[in-house]
């Protein structure tokens, strides 16, 4: 890598004294440091796969998430030769594409423990699991050393196309008394990687949707007096915030906020009706009632469901469609008095 780091120490009367590169004695003991602290790839990421099996046989070293849901793939080089790894780590980033926030959720569980994901993510990010994940991801090749091959195809696919891949090295140092020390070097800043995708790649992060937008689509799906109905109703008692497919309603519950109800006007149909998601136990909490008091407000279509198979109760709750203005009232009435 052309950036390559010297190192020294500040010695008694002004003296400097160069610190000696070390060789790394194993990739697999900085793919245990970055599991344990991925900050010193990326302060904004949290660790939720290691060797995550993909469906077309290999494995990712490392499978990370940021505050807002999105993923990345680290790849150890090891001594894969450059065709190697940059073909490994797109074939890992075309699997990990398609993956839901069920199969996002799982993968977390399965590293994290039943009910690891929703908790470590609230103590890391100070939130709640966005209602989006993996809406864009990027891809991370890191080693000792990466070869002047793998630079090049890297930089082509970032500069050329926009595709958001980029390659840090670590490179370690040893002084005369045997401490070891570690820096960190990155092919492309992770601001110009971030640019080149936003201007040439072909996939680019969607922001939420505003509330003209989601009017639109209900109207063109024809729902559009009952979602204003409900938007006028609900809002009356819960803050109303939008996602990339949703409105949502929060309350506010052991001292965060919470989404209660989510609105999806994209799901919806004029046959059916007005597609919606009640968070069950939140509703509970919020409207002080029962879950069989929750139950029975529900509208009259609606069947069980939960935000990932292996959430916790706080996840679980009712979908389904609103048929009518009733169907409204009665669920909105819960929340007068409080």
């Amino acid at each position: 890598m052309a950036d390559e780091i010297r190192f020294w120490r500040v010695m008694p009367e002004e003296k400097l004294t160069e610190i000696n590169h070390a060789p790394l004695d194993l990739e697999q003991r900085l793919q245990e440091w970055l599991a344990k602290d991925i900050s010193i790839l990326d302060p904004g990421l949290m660790v939720i796969g290691r060797e995550v099996k993909t469906d077309f046989g290999g494995y990712i070293d490392i499978l990370c998430v940021d505050e807002v849901g999105d993923l990345t793939i680290v790849e150890l080089k090891r001594d894969k030769t450059p065709r190697e790894v940059t073909a490994q780590v797109l074939d890992y980033a075309s699997w990990v594409a398609d993956l839901s926030n069920e199969r996002v959720s799982s993968i977390a569980e399965t590293y994290l423990g039943y009910g690891g994901f929703e908790a470590a993510f609230r103590n890391r990010f100070g939130k709640e699991i966005p209602d989006t994940l993996n809406g864009e991801h990027r891809m991370l090749v890191v080693g000792s050393q990466i070869d002047a091959s793998s630079e090049r195809i890297i930089k082509y696919l970032s500069d050329f196309h926009g595709v958001n891949i980029n390659a840090a090295t670590f490179q370690f140092f040893r002084d005369s008394n045997g401490a070891e020390y570690m820096g960190r070097v990155f092919l492309i800043e992770p601001e110009q990687v971030d640019l080149q995708t936003r201007s040439k790649g072909s996939s680019k992060r969607r922001p939420p949707l505003t509330y003209t937008e989601l009017e639109a689509i209900a109207e063109e799906n024809g729902v559009a007096e009952l979602y204003l109905y409900a938007v006028s109703s609900f809002s009356q008692y819960l803050q109303k915030h939008t996602t990339r497919s949703s409105i949502g309603f929060t309350g506010p519950i052991n001292g965060s906020r919470k989404t209660i109800i989510r609105l999806l006007p994209g799901e919806s149909n004029a046959p059916d009706g007005l597609r919606f998601q009640i968070y069950g136990n939140r509703f509970a909490q919020m409207a002080d009632l029962s879950k069989d008091e929750v139950k029975n407000l529900m509208p009259e279509t609606n069947e069980y469901w939960i935000f990932y198979p292996e959430a916790s109760s706080d996840y679980e709750g009712f979908q389904g469609f609103i048929k009518s203005k009733v169907e409204i009232d009665r669920i909105a009435a819960a929340f007068s008095g409080k």
